[in-house]
Parts: structure tokens; C-alpha cells; sequence
């Protein structure tokens, strides 16, 4: 779902991903995930650490921080990846074919994060971003992290209807291939229109926004197990997740632009 506000990725993270492209193309179908994945523990205390690593506070288990952050030591780990959409001003990071362009030749741009997405609309460059993704996920793997969290699953509702639902699920499936390749687990990002496919899509657990403010969290919940970590931003979502759902899924409210610990506007709330 496209947020009235833009919290559907916080791209206020580093993101310094690395650069060089993964050797080989990825496995065309989602693997399911292997007795190597491990999944993140249910209804566990979670910190979402995208915009700025810290030191977890008092009762996290799992955390959430951007591929360019190292792991905090002793949690489960989910590592953060922009994977629909390049990052603002890094538009020379990828091939110009891979940048999606309207009719006219101009680049469909996210409106709030001022992204250009990624064109995945025939296999080879589906295939070709994968690659390039894949090189991350496998810094990911390297560091120790235990997941991962590929944003904008949602891109395809900001394309100008350039993107479709199959185009992000075939491409999907090329991330979850290869984040179970190397014994990573992958999550699905927002999206509940597509929840009910994640068995098919090889994703093993979700990462939501706001799924407590948009009375979403069963949408996920059902399809998912309650493997589902959530980040709350305001009081009201707190309020509409919390009495429901504090007992079966990781619920964190967060400030908007999720900054570290000691920096101004710093906000983390548990139920």
C-alpha cells in the first residue's frame, strides 16, 4: 500500500551496498527455504535500526539495519536492502537500460523518495538487476546477518502501471532464491495485497509498516504464521496494534525517520 506519508522504506539509511556485480544469473524459481534459514522468533522485542545503528536496547531480539551496518552482536539480524528502486542520486550505480522510462523516454520516478525505479519488465532484466542485488545479499551473508529485507516490493503502484503484480513476484523469487542459497531468510516488505502468495514467492516472514495503523496485521499474520515484525510511527497505530496483536507478532513504534539513539527527534516505544 503507498503511504500517505512516505514510510513505506525508510531510505534515510547509508545503503553504501557493494559494488560489484554477482558472477553467474540467479535460479529462475524461490527455493523454498532450507533447515539452514533461520526464521526470526514470534512476537519478539524488536528495534528497527535502518536510518542508524545503536546498541539494542533492554529486551530486542531482533533488529533491523541497512546492508552497510554491521549486525548488532547476539540478535537476529535482518539486513535492509533498496531492491525495486535505485537510491536518490545513484542513478549512474546501474546500466541505463535498467532504469524504467515512460513512453517518452523519461524515468518514472517514486514521488516521495525521488527513486527511480527498476525496470523488471522482461527476464534478462530481471535476471540483470537480480545479479546486481545479489551482490548485496551476499555482503548480507557475509557480515552474519541472518535475513533479508528487500524494500519497495511495491514499486509496481508508483510505475504509471509500467510494472505489474507478476513482473515483482518473478523477480521476487530471484532474490529469495538467492538469499536461501546462502542460508538467509527473505521477508516480504508491506505489500498485503500479495501475502496471500508467499509460499509460491519463497518468502519466509514479513516486515510491515504501519500494519496496526492500517488494521493490515492479519493480512499478514494469516499467511505468515505471525512471523511478522512490525513498526508502528505514531501514537494511533500503537493503540490499533498493540491490544490485538502484542501477544502474537514484533510490534516497535519508531520515529519517522528511525535516527539512532541520542540524535534529535529519536522516538522508540514497545506496547
Amino acid at each position: 500500500m503507498k503511504r500517505l506519508l512516505p514510510v513505506h522504506g525508510k531510505r534515510f539509511a547509508s545503503f553504501a551496498a557493494a559494488a560489484a556485480v554477482a558472477a553467474g544469473t540467479l535460479a529462475a524459481t524461490a527455493a523454498p527455504a532450507s533447515a539452514a534459514v533461520t526464521l526470526p522468533p514470534q512476537a519478539a522485542g524488536f528495534d528497527y535500526q535502518i536510518g542508524g545503528a545503536y546498541t539494542p536496547p533492554s529486551g530486542v531480539q531482533i533488529v533491523s539495519r541497512d546492508v552497510s551496518a554491521a549486525p548488532a552482536s547476539g540478535k537476529y539480524n535482518i539486513c535492509y536492502l533498496n531492491a525495486f528502486q535505485a537510491q536518490e542520486g545513484q542513478d549512474g550505480d546501474w546500466p541505463s537500460d535498467l532504469l524504467l522510462r515512460d513512453s517518452n523516454g523519461n524515468k518514472v520516478v517514486d514521488p516521495d523518495w525521488k527513486e527511480t525505479l527498476l525496470d523488471l519488465r522482461t527476464a534478462d532484466k530481471r535476471t540483470r538487476v537480480a545479479a546486481k542485488v545479489g551482490s548485496w545479499i551476499d555482503t548480507c551473508a557475509s557480515k552474519g546477518y541472518q535475513a533479508i529485507e528487500p524494500d519497495n516490493y511495491d514499486s509496481y503502484s508508483r510505475s504509471k502501471n509500467l510494472l505489474t503484480t507478476t513482473h515483482a513476484q518473478e523477480y521476487i523469487k530471484l532474490l529469495a532464491a538467492h538469499a536461501h542459497s546462502k542460508n538467509l531468510a527473505i521477508a516480504q516488505k508491506n505489500t498485503p495485497e500479495l501475502a496471500g502468495n508467499r509460499v509460491a514467492n519463497g518468502l519466509d516472514f514479513a516486515v510491515t509498516e504501519e500494519c496496526g495503523e492500517y488494521e493490515e496485521c492479519a493480512d499478514y499474520a494469516g499467511p505468515f504464521d505471525n512471523r511478522v515484525v512490525d513498526v508502528e510511527y505514531t501514537a494511533s497505530g500503537m493503540s490499533k496494534a498493540c491490544p490485538e496483536w502484542k501477544s502474537k507478532i514484533s510490534i516497535v513504534r519508531r520515529d519517522l525517520y528511525v535516527v539512532p539513539q541520542g540524535s534529535s527527534g529519536y522516538v522508540r516505544k514497545t506496547c
